[in-house]
């Protein structure tokens, strides 16, 4: 859990060389953070759309940062902070341009799971079946050939055969269970 900067302090005090670095760096983040934690918290949620998460990377950068070049900053902890509240705003402005000039990220599986346009498995699944219709009896392939193929209604259908259209209903059930047998008997399973 991230500790909660606390508010501005004006007794921190710390002990400075002649140039205005500190004794330490443990003591010169503990201070910066200190004076100005809060208020920089307070500034960075205010750049990302109130993202505290975001917010705290950009201070803890901040004062990284702060802390890299606090020999020529050449300034106290106490004079930091237009130079912290600079190093925010461009942290944000380097991740905005960042973001617009990479390429959108597309997620691993979904380039591997595209189908590519193949007719290989259509020209198989009519083979089979073809197979599978030749091994039909007549009366069986008629009908499925004229209700489901040429897409004729029951009763037109029946009007062409001249047979009843509760025949047509009937052959065209037992046609489709039959042809669903002999796919099944190669393999071919949907």
């Amino acid at each position: 859990m991230t500790p909660i900067p606390e508010p501005h302090r004006a007794n921190a005090t710390l002990e400075v060389d002649p140039r205005g670095a500190p004794e330490s760096g443990a003591e010169f983040i503990r201070a910066v953070c200190e004076l100005h934690g809060a208020v920089l918290l307070r500034y960075a949620l205010s750049l990302v759309d109130r993202d505290v998460h975001r917010a705290e990377d950009l201070v803890q950068e901040a004062v990284l940062r702060a802390w890299r070049n606090r020999m020529t900053l050449n300034t106290a902890p106490e004079g930091l902070r237009p130079w912290l509240f600079t190093v925010v705003r461009r942290l944000v402005i380097d991740a905005h341009r960042a973001r617009s000039v990479r390429p959108a990220e597309v997620p691993p599986d979904d380039a591997h799971e595209r189908p590519v346009a193949d007719a290989t498995e259509r020209i198989v699944t009519a083979q089979v079946v073809a197979d599978a219709l030749r091994d039909l009896s007549p009366m069986h392939r008629e009908i499925l050939v004229h209700v489901h193929y040429l897409g004729r209604g029951v009763n037109e259908t029946a009007e062409l055969l001249g047979i009843p259209p509760g025949t047509v209903k009937s052959r065209t059930h037992k046609a489709v269970r039959a042809l669903k047998e002999r796919l099944s008997a190669r393999g071919y399973r949907r």
